[in-house]
C-alpha cells in the first residue's frame, strides 16, 4: 500500500501506532530541537531491552538486543537464555562474497543492525534497516525489473570495523562517529529510537538465526527480529512524519517497519523492569572492542563529548559542524595537500568547504520532512593520495555520511590518479569462505584492472591518470547490469554477474574490503588481532591476515554511489571532493559546485577538464555519467540546470 503513494512528498496509509515522543514545545524539529540534555539515559537503555525481551518471549524465540546511541558507542547488549550466539549471512541462493559465512556473532549483527538505523535518521528523517535494504539492491525498487540499482548501492560497505575515519570507544561511550563491526546492516530489525523530536540512538535484534535482506518489498513481512524491535521502541519511536514512509525518491515511497503496534503480543508499558530480567531471562554480555557487559547512557548530539559540535571559526555563518577529538580539538581542519608540486593549501580547501556548504544551505532536501527543508550533508576534501584536508557538515546530518563522503573522494580521487592499477594489482587476493574454511575462493584484485581496460575497450584507462572518474562514473561499472537497469545487460567489470551477485557478493566495493571484515569478525572471537585502521592489504583467512601492500588512499575502502569529483590544478590532480547525505543528485552538484564556486574566487584549479571527464567514453556503446543534478535544486531561486557548464 505504501508504494503505489507517489505524490510529492509520500504518505502512509497505514499507520505503525507505536507512539513516540513529542518534539519540544510542540516545535517542527528541523535540526534544531537537539540540546545538550538530548540522550538516551541508562535507564532508557534498560527500558528498551525490557520490552524487548518481553515481545520474544511471548513469541517463544530468544532474541539478542543490541542499544547505540546516534554517534555509535554501544551502551548495552543483552543476549537471552537459548538465543543462538551466530548468526548467518544470507540474502539469496548465490556463493560467494559474504554469503553463507555462518561465523558472524550474534552480537555484531544486533550492534550492526543499532547503528544503521541511528546513522541512517535525523530530525528530517527516519529510516531503519528495511529501508537501507530497499535501497542498496540490483533494482529500485527489489524485485521490479528494467530498474536502475538502489540509489544508496554499495553503501552497505561503509562504517567498516577497518575505518580510518570512524572512531573505537568500547569501554566508555567516547566521540563518534564509531566503526560498525559489518559495515551498515540492511536486514529488517534494526529501528531508530528518539527524544523530542531528535534521533538519539537505535536498537538492533537479532532472533531468527539470519543477517539477511528483504528481496520483496511488494507483501507484508511477519520479521520477528523487526516485530520485537518495534515493542523495543515503544514511547522513543520516531515521529510518524518523519518515517521513511512519509518520503519517497524517483516517485516511489521508502519502507519503514511492516510491523505495528497492533502486531505486538505484549504491551510494552507492562513490560517487567530491566532488574528483574537480568540475570534470569537472560544476561548483558560484553562485546569485544565495542563495549563492556553492562548498560550505560550515550552521549548528546551535537556537544564536543559526542564528536561533532558547531563550528563559527573556519565557517562563519554557514551553521556549519565539524569533528573534534575527545580533547575538543578538530579533526579536520583545513590543511594543505602533501604533493610536492601543484598542492592545495589550507586556504583553498577552507574556501571550497565553505562554497559547497553555502550551497548545501540553499539546496532543496530530498531527503527530509518537512517538504522544502534545506540539505543536510558532510563534506569531506582529500589531496590525490587521498590525504583527508578537511571535513565539514550542516546542522544534522546523518552521520553516515561522514565516512561515505570520504570514501567517495578517495575513490575518486584514487581511480582517478596514475598509481591505481598498480595499487590495485599488488594487493592481496580476496579470499571468499564460500564453502565455509575448509573451501576458500581466492579472488585476485588486479582481475578488476583487467576487465575494466577490456571492457572500456582502452589499454590503460583505469589508472594512468588520464581520465577524470567521479564516484558516479566508478559506480556506473559497479553494478550487475550495465547500463544500470538493462536485465539483459552484461555486468560492469567491478560487479559480480547478476548469477552470483548479491547485496553481500557486489564484486569491488566488497572484494576490496573482505579480509579486513573477516579478521574483525575474526578479533571478536578471539581468532585473530584486531584489524588495523586500513581495510585494504590484508590478506586471506588462509594466510593469517598478514598486512601486504595496503592503499592508503583507500583506507576506509571505496564507494561507488555518486556525489564525489576530481579536483585538478590545469591537467594535475590534486584531490577530490565528496558529499553525502541527502539524495545523490544533491551530493553530486554540492561538490561540483563547491569546488567550481571557489575556484571562480580564487583561480588556480577547479574541476576536472571537461576533456578528461569520464562521460566521454561510451563502453559497450553506452554513454559514462561523470555528474547528475536535480531539477529546481534550490529553495531561493528557479535555475534548473546548476550543473550546466561548471
Amino acid at each position: 500500500m505504501a508504494l503505489v503513494v507517489t505524490a510529492c512528498g509520500g504518505g502512509n496509509p497505514m499507520s505503525s501506532g507505536v507512539p513516540s515522543t513529542p518534539s519540544p514545545s510542540g516545535a517542527v524539529c528541523t535540526g534544531q530541537c537537539a540540546s545538550a540534555f538530548t540522550s538516551l539515559t541508562q535507564a532508557d537503555v534498560e527500558r528498551v531491552i525490557a520490552q524487548a525481551v518481553a515481545e520474544a518471549q511471548a513469541r517463544h524465540l530468544p532474541a539478542t538486543v543490541a542499544v547505540v546511541d546516534r554517534v555509535g558507542n554501544v551502551l548495552g547488549v543483552f543476549r537471552m537464555n537459548g538465543a543462538a550466539t551466530t548468526t548467518t549471512i544470507r540474502s539469496r541462493l548465490a556463493s560467494g562474497g559474504l554469503e553463507n559465512v555462518v561465523i558472524v556473532p550474534d552480537a555484531l549483527a544486533a550492534v550492526a543492525k543499532a547503528l544503521t538505523a541511528a546513522y541512517l535518521s535525523t530530525e528530517g528523517n527516519a529510516f531503519s534497516t528495511r529501508t537501507a535494504g530497499q535501497i542498496v539492491q540490483e533494482h529500485f525498487n527489489p524485485g521490479e525489473s528494467s530498474t536502475p540499482s538502489g540509489p544508496l548501492y554499495g553503501v552497505q560497505f561503509s562504517q567498516l570495523p577497518c575505518s580510518d575515519v570512524n572512531g573505537r570507544a568500547a569501554a566508555l561511550p567516547g566521540p563518534g562517529p564509531g566503526r560498525s563491526p559489518l559495515g551498515l546492516a540492511a536486514d529488517p530489525g534494526g529501528l531508530p529510537l528518539y527524544v523530542g523530536g531528535t534521533p538519539v540512538g537505535g536498537v538492533g535484534v537479532v532472533a531468527d538465526g539470519i543477517y539477511g535482506i528483504d528481496r520483496n518489498i511488494f507483501d507484508v513481512d511477519h520479521d520477528p527480529d523487526e516485530q520485537i524491535a518495534t515493542a523495543a521502541t515503544y514511547g522513543l519511536a520516531a515521529p510518524e512524519d518523519r518515517r521513511a514512509d512519509h518520503l519517497t525518491v524517483d516517485g516511489k515511497t521508502l519502507r519503514f517497519a511492516d510491523a505495528t503496534a497492533a502486531s505486538l503480543l505484549t504491551l510494552p508499558t507492562s513490560a517487567p523492569a530491566f532488574a528483574s530480567i537480568d540475570g534470569v531471562a537472560g544476561q548483558l554480555v560484553a562485546v569485544t572492542g565495542y563495549a563492556p557487559a553492562a548498560t550505560r547512557g550515550g552521549l548528546a548530539f551535537g556537544t564536543s563529548a559526542s564528536g561533532l559540535r558547531a563550528d563559527a571559526s573556519d565557517y562563519p555563518g554557514l551553521d556549519a559542524y565539524v569533528l573534534v577529538d575527545a580533547t575538543d580539538t578538530p579533526r579536520y581542519p583545513p590543511r594543505a595537500g602533501t604533493e610536492l608540486i601543484g598542492a592545495l593549501d589550507a586556504n583553498e580547501v577552507r574556501e571550497m568547504l565553505r562554497e559547497a556548504l553555502s550551497v548545501a544551505n540553499r539546496t532543496r532536501a530530498q531527503i527530509r520532512r518537512p517538504l522544502g527543508s534545506q540539505a543536510r550533508v558532510t563534506i569531506s576534501i582529500v589531496d590525490s593520495q587521498g590525504v583527508i584536508l578537511g571535513v565539514a557538515g550542516t546542522r544534522d546530518p546523518p552521520l553516515f555520511g561522514i565516512d561515505v563522503a570520504v570514501q567517495k573522494a578517495r575513490t575518486s580521487a584514487f581511480m582517478s590518479s596514475s598509481a591505481a592499477a598498480a595499487a590495485l594489482t599488488a594487493l592481496p587476493d580476496a579470499v571468499h569462505l564460500a564453502g565455509g574454511l575448509t573451501a576458500l575462493r581466492h579472488v585476485p584484485l588486479g582481475d578488476y584492472v583487467t576487465a575494466t581496460r577490456s571492457f572500456l575497450g582502452l589499454p590503460a584507462a583505469l589508472g594512468d591518470g588520464g581520465i577524470a572518474w567521479s564516484s558516479r562514473a566508478i559506480g556506473n561499472l559497479s553494478r550487475p547490469f550495465y547500463p544500470d537497469g538493462t536485465d539483459a545487460a552484461p555486468p560492469g567489470p567491478l560487479s559480480t554477474p547478476i548469477a552470483a551477485w548479491s547485496p553481500f557478493n557486489t564484486g569491488f566495493g566488497l572484494d576490496l574490503v573482505y579480509n579486513a571484515l573477516i579478521q574483525h569478525v575474526g578479533f571478536v572471537l578471539g581468532a585473530a588481532p584486531d584489524v588495523g585502521r586500513n581495510c585494504t592489504g590484508v590478506s586471506g583467512f588462509d594466510a593469517g591476515f598478514a598486512t601486504q601492500a595496503p592503499i592508503a588512499g583507500l583506507a576506509n575502502g571505496a564507494q561507488v554511489f555518486p556525489g564525489g569529483v576530481p579536483i585538478y590544478r590545469g591537467q594535475t590532480l590534486v584531490g577530490a571532493i565528496g558529499v553525502s547525505g541527502d539524495g545523490v543528485d544533491q551530493d553530486d552538484m554540492i561538490a561540483l559546485l563547491g569546488v567550481d564556486g571557489a575556484a571562480r574566487r580564487l583561480g588556480g584549479f577547479g574541476n576536472a577538464p571537461v576533456a578528461l571527464r569520464s562521460d566521454l567514453l561510451s563502453p559497450q556503446g553506452a554513454r559514462l555519467r561523470y555528474v547528475g543534478c536535480p531539477q529546481a535544486p534550490f529553495l531561493d531561486s528557479t535555475v534548473q540546470d546548476a550543473c550546466n557548464g561548471r
